[in-house]
């Protein structure tokens, strides 16, 4: 399965923006869909994810409470970012991988090549 995440662009801090992240190929029920972001100079970052079989989300302690995680009945999922900083700033990824929520970027799979969201001061 590949994943490409789309949507991003420039907005002021406060600002909203929503991503999207298609996948292509078959996903089963157990399927999680995960958000990372990575800023120049550092590593990727846990962003939200998003269990199909049950909606569970998780979110990363930066983003929590600004940022939700959402998935339609074609399968596509969102990321709606609310209230954002400008250390928002950074490529946003979506991945996936079977099973459980994971945090760590290293069990997910199907990498596209991000959008860049820019949050102006």
């Amino acid at each position: 399965v590949q994943l490409q995440a789309s949507g991003g662009g420039l907005v002021q801090a406060g600002g909203s923006l929503r991503l999207s992240c298609a996948a292509s190929g078959r996903t089963e029920t157990n399927y999680v869909t995960g958000w990372f972001r990575q800023a120049a100079g550092r590593d990727r970052e846990f962003v939200a994810a998003i269990s199909w079989r049950d909606g569970r989300t998780s979110y990363g302690s930066s983003v929590k409470d600004r940022f939700s995680i959402l998935r339609d009945a074609n399968n596509m999922v969102y990321l709606q970012m609310n209230a954002l900083k400008p250390e928002d700033t950074a490529v946003y990824f979506c991945a996936g991988r079977y099973g459980s929520v994971q945090v760590s970027a290293r069990y997910y799979r199907g990498w596209g090549q991000g959008t860049l969201v820019t949050v102006s001061s």
